[in-house]
């Protein structure tokens, strides 16, 4: 086998078709769900293929034109068949109904996704009752199965799935009493706080945490407080809210129990693997993208970010890759919460070399100013009306010489 992809979401989907595309013949693509697509399948609002397909798609739609164009291009595809191990070497062990194989495979592209933080990592005191679930849990609740998870909603987290079920559960007849944030800024992407907060006149309510929850069967209300800077609640801030659940949309968390197995570095602010500007780990011949990597606000970036990885990943294959060279460091300055990619190569047998990272910022910045400093000296410039920690940014920018370090700030 060529290469193997980990995860059939839209990340290794995304990866199958590229690495096709680029002459990879074998390309086996395994998936734990019973079907391709990923979290997509679930997200039946619109929003999705802006960038990638020129129209705006629901997440099924933008889902069945990556699985059709991979079937075309006869990629070797497992579902419910899920990945026990990989060896430093890049052999795969497999599990489906069909047994238990080994295949060794020449690269490997990790591209498993995330799953939400649950209730266990947040410490919210009370019983373990009824009504609680993550808003991915409600997601699919909801969309797939036809069932509504309550009739009045608190909602803790202003993550985009949290906001979209904000409006998906009003739509359906719910009543979301408010959202509950506990950063002084939203988690989402600004669109989102617009059409499925102020459109249907949902409160959001920031530096605001639920402080306990209340209930033996089922819940039966919650209390919410502000908190300070520090993030702890204040008290005599507190306020009873009768509801019958509770949604969590609190974070995202990469899907990396494999990539520690074979002892990828982890980003210890995404958790995501650490990776060069090929997208490749430390691991020679494995790479990662999508949300296993970093988590992204938009499903089109996710594809952009895939089809980067299998290219590399195809390079490597065929023994094309651009050559070794010189290791620079990329380091989150003032402004900036980390980046992607950490680290860059500047190969030592080309003159001019493009570079692109990608970063999420620490706050929100009004008129702010994107700069990318090379050892001390600014490279790159760009005024941004607003940044803010829910959507990416980047910057493009050019190296003629290696340099010791980049750092990327926002001013």
């Amino acid at each position: 086998m060529e290469l193997a992809i980990i995860g059939g979401g839209p990340a290794g989907l995304s990866a199958a078709i590229r690495a096709k595309e680029e002459g990879v013949s074998d390309v086996l693509l395994i998936e734990r769900g019973a079907s391709l697509g990923g979290i997509l399948n679930q997200c039946i609002h619109h929003g999705f293929g802006l960038h990638i397909f020129k129209e705006e798609l629901t997440g099924p739609e933008y889902a069945e034109r990556l699985v059709r164009r991979a079937e075309q291009l006869g990629v070797r595809a497992l579902t419910e068949t899920m990945v026990t191990d990989i060896t430093r070497d890049r052999e795969i062990t497999y599990v489906s109904s069909s047994g238990i194989k080994r295949e060794q495979a020449k690269a490997v592209i990790l591209a498993m996704g995330c799953r939400e933080r649950p209730r266990g990592a947040l410490g919210i005191p009370g019983g373990r009752c009824a009504g609680i679930y993550t808003a991915g849990t409600a997601q699919a609740f909801v969309n797939l199965k036809g069932l509504m998870p309550g009739k009045r909603v608190v909602i803790l987290g202003s993550g985009d799935i949290g906001l979209i079920m904000a409006r998906r559960l009003t739509l359906e007849g719910a009543a979301v009493l408010g959202v509950y944030e506990l950063m002084p800024y939203s988690g989402g992407l600004k669109r989102n706080i617009a059409q499925c907060l102020n459109d249907y006149n949902i409160p959001l309510f920031l530096s605001h945490t639920v402080a306990s929850v209340q209930g033996r069967e089922r819940v039966e209300g919650v209390y919410t407080a502000r908190v300070d800077e520090n993030r702890r609640p204040i008290p005599g801030t507190e306020n009873f809210i009768p509801c019958d659940t509770l949604l969590l949309s609190v974070g995202l968390i990469p899907e990396n129990e494999l990539s520690k197995k074979i002892g990828v570095a982890l980003s210890a602010v995404t958790g995501g693997a650490l990776v060069n500007d090929r997208l490749e780990t430390n691991i020679p011949g494995v790479f990662s993208c999508g949300n296993v990597l970093h988590v992204h606000d938009l499903a089109d970036n996710v594809t952009l970010e895939a089809y980067e990885a299998a290219g590399n990943a195809a390079r490597f294959i065929k023994g094309e890759r651009r050559g070794a060279g010189e290791t620079i460091a990329v380091k989150p300055g003032r402004g900036a919460r980390y980046t992607v990619p950490s680290s860059l190569i500047f190969a030592a047998d080309e003159k001019a070399q493009d570079y692109e990272i990608h970063f999420r910022s620490d706050n929100i910045y009004k008129q702010a100013v994107i700069k990318v400093y090379a050892d001390g000296a600014e490279i790159f410039s760009k005024r941004r009306r607003i940044v803010t920690p829910g959507e990416m940014e980047h910057a493009r920018f050019t190296l003629t010489e290696a340099v010791s370090r980049i750092e990327v700030c926002v001013e």
